[in-house]
């Protein structure tokens, strides 16, 4: 039964044609009426926008000339009274009676910050300048001049407008000075309007003010000064008229033009300043209000054209087909992208590889460096075993005068220089390590104490004499005993070798405590004779075979890895000065610790 309705119910094939046909036409007049619509919106919006955003320009616009005049007038008013004060001065007047100007440039000066005023000029009686707060001026005379002119004539404050040399337009505010009610002199303000001129340079706008006559007298052009304004707009340079009309042809949706300024449509806006018939005028660009109205059409453009995308995207089944070939683009973005975080993490496992070889590299270049220090730690072997061989003689010689107390204390010596070998070896094994030992608290009068007992020998065979200040109370810092030892010990063998040429050797051991731990070692020796290469490795003035330059090199990092310095200079009475600086351990500090 349902088939035999169907069957019924089937369109034809004329039908079907005819159907196809109507709707095709309802789906273009569709089409026609949307777009219609959104022209119909799109023109009435643009005029809307249009109308309010220029009134809101407008409005704006008159604020600023409001702000603008205001301020004008207050400069010109504050500006006003001063010539009244100034011309009752007691100074300025006893200047003027007793012709001693020496103070008076001074103190007009003094009252330049107070007042704002460009500049302050004293005349005498026959217009020459006197005093002024530009110090050039002074000399220069003004007989002619309508300001100097008028104030004498005139009981008031007289306001005078001049051109400059430079097109730059002065105001002035004069008055007659009196003394028994006789002219003595002439005050002159210079009022300092030509900064409103530069704060005007900053913004967009076109800002003019003329006086009563209609003459520019500030403007943000400076080639407008002294022109009508008329005359000023046409004498802007204007593009070509085929240019012109192309920029009329753009704004046709805009109020008409108030004015062209370079070929550009301007709106005009105008003020009273409220002094002397003056006018304020300013000229903004449509092209700001058009940016504003773009912006919002743009916006309801782009509603319109997401509409008719969708009104196509259901009449054109091949949009389906491009979704499918956008979802295969997908996919391959896929698989690229899995690709690409793949050979990432391969990346990031090649510099963790290659973080460990740069560390095993370093440690090799560690490892390397321990043959260099051979000859180091020979330098630093050199001295206990020279020291040891003297106390085996003094052994030696003891035990054939049948001495055994001192021949044991001198074998307790020699005990105690191989601990100190095998310290100085120990240091070589825990370079080799990764990490270093830990420093600990450490007397330096104790450490001192032990250095001086092992150099005893050498020190008790040269008969040098020792002069050492130690205080009391033990200075203690932190770092390691033995290569403390070590940098004391090198220091006492230089002073020896310098002292060998000297007949009265003297070496002066100072240990001092204050901010740091200082021990300084003075002898009287040859001195310095290179102090910049002192500390380099391998610098030596030694005879070949007596030294390798090693010692000092070998402090020096000594002492610069324990957070203190170590310093050479020549002394003012001969000899040299080595200073040891360590951070020296506080109670607080050790208390802490």
């Amino acid at each position: 039964m349902a088939a035999v309705l169907w069957a019924m119910n089937k369109p034809t094939g004329s039908n079907r044609i005819r159907w196809k046909f109507t709707s095709g036409w309802r789906v273009r007049l569709a089409l026609l009426l949307l777009v219609a619509v959104a022209i119909t919106i799109i023109i009435f919006t643009n005029r809307m926008l249009t109308d309010r955003f220029t009134e809101t320009t407008r409005n704006r616009a008159e604020l600023r000339l409001a702000l603008y005049s205001g301020n004008l007038l207050s400069e010109l008013r504050q500006n006003a009274i001063v010539p009244q004060l100034l011309a009752r001065d007691p100074a300025l007047i006893n200047a003027l009676n007793s012709g001693d100007y020496t103070q008076s440039t001074q103190r007009l000066i003094s009252f330049i910050d107070e007042i704002g005023a460009a500049s302050l000029t004293l005349l005498d009686k026959d217009g020459r300048t006197v005093a002024s707060s530009d110090r050039n001026a002074i000399g220069k005379t003004h007989r002619q001049q309508p300001y100097f002119v008028e104030a004498v004539r005139s009981s008031d404050t007289i306001f005078q407008t001049q051109v400059g040399e430079s097109g730059l337009n002065s105001f002035y505010y004069s008055r007659r000075i009196e003394s028994q009610k006789k002219l003595i002199g002439v005050i002159m303000v210079e009022v300092d309007l030509a900064k409103y001129e530069r704060a005007w340079a900053g913004i967009t706008d076109a800002v003019l003010v003329t006086n009563s006559e209609g003459r520019i007298i500030l403007a943000t052009d400076p080639r407008w000064r002294g022109l009508s304004e008329v005359d000023a707009l046409a004498g802007t340079p204007v593009d070509s008229a085929i240019r012109r009309v192309l920029q009329a042809t753009t704004d046709w949706t805009l109020l008409p033009a108030d004015a062209y300024l370079r070929g550009e449509a301007v709106m005009r806006v105008e003020g009273k300043v409220g002094f002397r018939g003056w006018r304020i005028a300013s000229f903004t660009r449509y092209a700001s209000i058009r940016e504003q109205v773009n912006s919002a059409l743009a916006l309801e453009i782009m509603v319109f054209a997401i509409l008719l995308a969708l009104a196509f995207y259901f009449l054109n089944r091949k949009t389906a087909v491009r979704m499918a070939l956008f979802q295969r683009e997908s996919a391959e973005l896929r698989a690229l992208n899995a690709r690409l975080q793949r050979e990432i993490a391969e990346r990031k496992r090649a510099q963790e590889n290659l973080a460990v070889a740069e560390q095993t590299l370093a440690q090799s270049s560690k490892l390397a460096v321990l043959g260099e220090m051979s000859a180091a730690v020979s330098h630093e072997l050199n001295q206990p075993l020279a020291a040891m061989k003297t106390y085996l003689a003094g052994a030696r010689l003891l035990l054939s005068r049948n001495r055994p107390d001192e021949t044991m204390s001198s074998f307790q010596r020699i005990d105690d220089l191989i601990e100190r070998m095998g310290a100085i070896t120990k240091q070589l094994k825990s370079y080799a390590r990764h990490s270093g030992d830990s420093f600990t608290s450490v007397n330096m009068g104790d450490a001192l104490a032990s250095a001086l007992a092992m150099m005893e020998p050498q020190l008790r065979q040269r008969e040098i004499i020792i002069d050492r200040i130690i205080p009391d109370e033990p200075v203690l810092v932190m770092g390691d005993r033995v290569r403390i030892e070590q940098v004391m010990v090198n220091l006492l063998r230089n002073a020896i070798d310098a002292t060998e040429a000297v007949e009265e050797a003297r070496i002066e051991i100072l240990l001092s405590a204050g901010e740091t731990a200082t021990l300084t070692v003075r002898d009287n020796g040859h001195g310095i004779s290179d102090q910049d290469s002192l500390f380099e490795p391998f610098y030596t003035t030694k005879q070949p075979g007596d030294g390798v330059g090693l010692g000092l090199a070998i402090s020096s990092g000594i002492v610069n890895e324990f957070g203190g310095r170590l310093t050479a200079r020549n002394s003012s009475g001969g000899g040299a000065v080595f200073e040891m600086q360590l951070p020296i351990l506080t109670e607080e500090t050790r208390a802490a610790e």
